[in-house]
Formats: C-alpha cells, structure tokens, sequence
C-alpha cells in the first residue's frame, strides 16, 4: 500500500518542483525583461511607466495573451518571438503567481516545462556567466547594462546594438560616443541619442540622468549639435572593475564579428 502511495505521490512532488523552478526562472527573466523604468517594476508592483500587475485577478489565458501577442496601441509589445519558448512560458508563469494562479504544466501552450538550469542558449565560462548575469542584474537598478542594450532579445534597445566588443575594463572605460548629441530645448541642455530630427519633430533619449527619458520636442524649439561631454564610463560606474571584466567575457563570447 505503502508503495503505491508513493508511486502516486512522487509524480505530484515532481510536478510541483518544476513549477516552482518555472516561477523562479519566470521572475529572472521578468526582472531582465520587463521590470524597468520604461515598463513595469519589480516584482510587478505600480511606480513605472506600465501598468501594476501583482493581485490583479488576471487569468491564466489573458496573462499568455498578452504576454505572447501584446496590447495594440500601448507600449505592450508581443514577446512570442522574441523570448525562447521556455522563457516566454516561465514569464508567464510567474505573473499567474503574482494573481494567484497556479500556473498550468505548460503556460501559454508553449515550450516545455523544464527545470530553470535547462534554460540556456549559449554555453558560457564561468567569468562570462557571471557577466550575463552582472549585465542583466536587478539589483544594480538603473545602473545595470541592460538598462540601455538588448543582447539575447533582453534589455532595452536604446543603443544601437553593440557589433564591436572593448578589449578590457580600459577600453570599455573609455569607449567612445559618437552618436551621443548635445541638445538644447526649452532652455535645458542636454546629451542626447537622437532618433530623429524632422521639420516638425525632434525624438531622442535624454541622457542626463538614468534611465535615459524619450523625449518628444518640437524641432522649432530644439537644437542639436554633434558631440556631447558625455562619457561611456559615467554610466557603468555601479559596477567594479572586476565586474566589468566578467562583463566583456560575456560579450566576447556572445557578439559576433
């Protein structure tokens, strides 16, 4: 009796564990992807530019919806495609956890359920997986690398994306800007990433503070001039040298020429 108990009881517990690493790996993934300045915060409470997600009554079927195809009209964008099957199905996992809902054994009818270790798509050293992870950290807040480059489809792409990796820590250091602007608007200055500059519109990212602001101005008003005192450096200074050394790991491995 006491076997057969067991036999139907193992089966449960293992199901159950891989729910919880489906969550875990779903709140990884979230906090690199979607908890942001630009987005939603951590742990998807309210404060950021995007809806509060925690105890909303959501169900599972909305929460995949929205989360695979995104919202027409809003800055929700459809992340079936860009996350990995198993990412996407671990995302929308841990915001059925944020409504209370236990997830299904495969949220979003895709990828499959699968421990978090399994998820990887690159094999990487030891130093450059720290790297990935330094790149993607919460916890470094605005001052994280992610916070303006999107490698693996993460992280937000308000730098083009990087094609030329640093040598070391130096380089990285000193790594030159060209494309950052100066411009003038309304009576402030600032280092700017323009997008565009028509006859009637100016579109740029304000670099003044982190994380950089899109800003929309009226071109009549705004002046732009190539170059900026702005530096690289100033906004990698959350992170050790040692830190960053893990970091160019990680992009020698991951960018290719």
């Amino acid at each position: 009796m006491m076997r057969v108990l067991a036999a139907l009881l193992l089966p449960m517990v293992a199901a159950a564990q891989n729910v919880e690493q489906l969550i875990a790996r779903g709140e990884q993934v979230f906090n690199q992807t979607c908890a942001n300045g630009y987005c939603h915060t951590a742990k998807g409470a309210g404060g950021g530019a995007a809806p509060r997600l925690v105890a909303r009554g959501f169900d599972e079927p909305y929460i995949a919806k929205v989360v695979m195809s995104g919202v027409p009209g809003t800055a929700m964008a459809a992340f079936a495609g860009k996350l990995p099957a198993a990412d996407l199905s671990a995302v929308i996992a841990y915001v059925d956890n944020l409504n209370g809902v236990t997830p299904s054994a495969n949220p979003g009818g895709r990828g499959a359920l699968r421990p978090a270790v399994a998820i990887q798509r690159t094999r990487l050293s030891p130093e450059a997986e720290t790297g990935r992870s330094l790149f993607f950290e919460a916890t470094f807040g605005f001052g994280r690398c992610s916070t303006c480059h999107q490698i693996e489809d993460r992280g937000l792409p308000v730098a083009a994306p990087i094609t030329a990796v640093p040598a070391d820590v130096a380089a990285l250091k000193a790594l030159e800007t060209p494309h950052v602007s100066t411009a003038t608007a309304d009576g402030e200055t600032m280092p700017a990433l323009v997008l565009s500059h028509g006859n009637r519109t100016t579109i740029l990212y304000d670099l003044t503070s982190s994380p950089p602001v899109y800003r929309v101005l009226d071109s009549t008003q705004a002046k732009i001039v190539a170059g900026s005192s702005w530096r690289h450096a100033s906004a990698i200074g959350a992170y050790s040298d040692a830190e960053l050394g893990s970091i160019v790991a990680f992009l020698a491995t991951t960018i290719r020429p």
